[in-house]
């Protein structure tokens, strides 16, 4: 029973070690109690680093403190960075691709449009036909609740295409 207890933890330590980068440091640490548990945080002094060879240990993120902001920005907030190698775009271009985007978004409006439209025909105001693989009634009551649900759907699509059709310069 004991030895099942330690090839566990043993077995998860050696497949995070076959894995490859490991982020952070892996601990062996013996508990009052006596048993062992591998571990990411140190616990103090009856904890151990291991060096486990051949896996590399990344360093922990290091967080940077936000930017300060700008002394004429009304809203507070630090202007957004642009790289000096960021590919620029100009006006025309841009325009272009605005008019691509809108094209695309309208596109999609009118499908999702018509497929509303094919929706609610078949919803039937809340009373579609009976197919003949619903003799239980319940059965029905769930294909209804499904196309209220479809329908309801689609319709939160077509405000959000509206939304970002709107949006475009």
């Amino acid at each position: 029973m004991m030895k099942h207890a330690f090839c566990r933890p043993l077995a998860g330590l050696l497949i995070v070690a076959a894995s490859g980068a490991v982020h952070g440091q892996i601990y062996k640490c013996t508990t009052p109690a006596g048993s062992v548990e591998y571990t990411d945080v140190n616990r103090g002094k009856h904890c151990k680093a291991m060096e486990l060879p051949g896996v590399v240990v990344a360093a922990p993120p290091k967080h940077v403190a936000p930017a300060a902001p700008a002394s004429g920005n009304r809203l507070g907030t630090a202007p957004a960075l642009v790289p000096g190698e960021f590919p620029r775009v100009d006006a025309a271009q841009q325009r272009a691709r605005d008019a691509d985007r809108r094209g695309i978004l309208e596109e999609e409006l009118r499908a999702e449009q018509q497929k509303l439209a094919e929706q609610r025909k078949a919803y039937n105001n809340g009373e579609p036909e009976r197919q003949g693989d619903e003799r239980n009634y319940a059965k029905y009551l769930e294909r209804v609740a499904g196309m209220r649900d479809s329908i309801s759907r689609t319709e939160k699509n077509i405000d959000a295409l509206k939304r970002e059709i709107a949006n475009i310069r």
